[in-house]
């Protein structure tokens, strides 16, 4: 019986953890383009893709501050399905050069069908983000 009560102990701390996590961060939850197309038909959600390399400092800075505002994170975590995107691995140069990408971070929002509504190049504060994705969702 104590074994029980240990594991449903840990189970609902682990479950309040990444329920915290989500809520204090934007949850970057496909793993490629593909599965971000796939989760947004299911979802009829548009898609915000971060576009990046690992040496960009400006993609550091949003994943740092911008990404782990909580009233940021609230929003996109709600009304988006989310990516992150190293554009210099696997197939991502081939969807840069099809985005039109010419520097990092790309923030991109798309309909669910993969049609790009908006995007922004740089870095941006979680305001700004914010207003950003409201604008993303007006032109869906």
């Amino acid at each position: 019986m104590k074994f029980l009560k240990c594991i449903w102990v840990v189970l609902i701390l682990a479950t309040s953890t990444a329920y915290a996590q989500n809520n204090n961060e934007i949850a970057f939850t496909a793993t490629s383009w593909n599965e971000a197309l796939k989760q947004a038909k299911a979802q009829n959600k548009p898609i915000f893709v971060d576009a990046y390399a690992t040496w960009c400092g400006p993609c550091k800075m949003l994943k740092a501050t911008t990404f782990k505002n909580k009233d940021a994170a609230k929003f996109y975590n709600a009304n988006f399905i989310n990516v992150a995107l190293d554009m210099e691995r696997g197939n991502n140069p081939k969807l840069a050069q099809q985005w039109g990408m010419r520097a990092y971070p790309t923030l991109i929002i798309f309909n669910s069908d993969g049609k790009i509504l908006l995007n922004t190049v740089g870095f941006i504060t979680a305001k700004n983000l914010l207003r950003f994705g409201e604008e993303g969702l007006k032109r869906q």
